[in-house]
């Protein structure tokens, strides 16, 4: 895993997200900003969301990034545990009960990097692919594969 301050500044994200459970797919194109603050890392997304024949929606969300050890720590911006990234596995899971959240992290590309999510659980079954790319480098649309 990538030393915690090499996250800091703005990346470019693009997001898609297949919900196999309802059949609607979308995608979030937007930015992601990993700030300074005094235990680590703020993580502020925001973008504008296109889901299923919804009207594209605007969408934000915030995580704290932290240090542990050789791991990463990621928490909800309340402070509530999230994830620790195993850096050997580049993985994590969150259990929110019934449904379980597995993320794989791949740096191999780095300074791009991605998170695959997938969830699954009585009522979830979704693929959530967000591919990051420092903010001065690329547009978003050259992220866009169709792999889900």
């Amino acid at each position: 895993m990538i030393p915690l301050a090499e996250l800091e500044g703005r990346w470019r994200l693009y997001r898609e997200v297949a919900d196999h459970h309802t059949g609607r797919v979308g995608w979030l194109e937007g930015e992601a900003v990993f700030a300074t603050d005094a235990k680590g890392l703020v993580q502020t997304e925001t973008g504008l969301l296109h889901y299923g024949t919804a009207p594209p929606m605007r969408a934000a969300r915030r995580y704290l990034w932290r240090q542990s050890g050789t791991r990463l720590a990621v928490f909800f911006d309340d402070g509530r545990p999230f994830h620790e990234i195993d850096p050997s596995l580049q993985g994590a899971e969150h259990l929110c009960t019934p449904d379980l959240y597995r993320v794989r992290y791949d740096i191999s590309g780095w300074p791009r990097w991605s998170s695959r999510w997938e969830v699954t659980g009585p009522r979830k079954d979704a693929v959530i692919i967000s591919r990051y790319e420092h903010h001065t480098r690329v547009h978003p649309r050259q992220f866009k594969t169709g792999n889900l």
